[in-house]
């Protein structure tokens, strides 16, 4: 089953400045993207208006929202709608699904497998920003902190992964801001300490609390109808998708005091991944008969 995607604007799939929709409360536009990439897209991209506002309803979005998400959704460019007959059917989108399709491997491999320990050189990135363009600076932000950077200070960026250079010099070329960027690949000095560097970097303490309210959540549901499966399912993968922007997946060493008595992070994985696989088939059943009525 392909996950949701891990992003989306108002600029529709692939736009510069894209953000994750995890973010916040959930509103009827996110919750329709993790349906979106959650069902709709492995199973076939196409979907009758009144499965997908049904479904929506279970999850407490009135009809009149979900239709206006459905709007936006095509307005974006995420969407297409068919009409047959009196019914309208609605389609993704090439651009749409490529990226709800990327967004599984990040979502799906999260959390995986435990994190490489030991980190012998990091990845610092400076980027000049004008003070006048707020919109870009916080699209640099928004970017950069989905791609695993903690912030240092206003234009610098750390990253224990030097790999990442990658995806950093994609958000800055979709953001028009390479020619005024620099990077490094450095080993940490005598000076300072390794663990003060990563908690101005990253906040440590509240995503721990993220993945304790996440466990003691979630290791309480128990669905039993498949409707209440489908709704759990949806529920976990769009509560669980914001981990990888709040992640950075630091090596076990460097989580300090926040790992102690161990990183709940670790759990909160464990869970996740086993809840998907044990709701999976019966709420893709739930699914199939609700797409199969319309």
């Amino acid at each position: 089953m392909a996950a949701v995607a891990t992003t989306g604007s108002a600029g529709g799939p692939g736009a510069a400045g894209r953000r994750p929709l995890e973010l916040g409360a959930p509103s009827a536009r996110s919750l329709l993207v993790t349906v979106l990439g959650e069902f709709v897209l492995p199973a076939g991209g196409w979907v009758w208006t009144g499965t997908l506002v049904g479904v929506l309803g279970v999850l407490g979005i009135e009809a009149g929202a979900a239709r206006q998400a459905l709007a936006r959704s095509a307005a974006d460019g995420w969407l297409v709608s068919e009409r047959t007959g009196r019914r309208t059917r609605w389609r993704l989108t090439e651009a749409a699904a490529t990226e709800l399709a990327a967004g599984a491997e990040r979502i799906y491999g999260f959390g995986a497998t435990p994190a490489a320990t030991g980190t012998d050189q990091w990845l610092l990135l400076f980027v000049s920003v004008p003070e006048d363009q707020r919109q870009l600076r916080h699209k640099l932000r928004t970017r950069l902190a989905w791609a695993g950077f903690g912030m240092l200070a206003r234009g610098a960026w750390l990253s224990p992964d030097p790999d990442r250079e990658t995806e950093a010099r994609r958000v800055l070329a979709e953001l028009g801001l390479l020619g005024q960027a620099t990077s490094f690949v450095a080993r940490f000095g005598a000076i300072g300490e390794v663990r003060d560097l990563v908690a101005r970097a990253w906040d440590l303490e509240d995503l721990r609390g993220r993945y304790e309210r996440f466990v003691a959540h979630f290791e309480s549901v128990q669905p039993q109808p498949p409707a209440e499966v489908l709704a759990a399912q949806i529920e976990l993968v769009h509560a669980w998708r914001r981990f990888p922007f709040l992640d950075p997946g630091l090596p076990p060493e460097l989580l300090s005091a926040a790992a102690s008595p161990g990183w709940v992070g670790l759990r909160a994985a464990a869970l996740f991944h086993r809840l998907h696989a044990d709701w999976a088939e019966p709420a893709a059943r739930c699914w199939a008969e609700l797409a199969s009525s319309g």
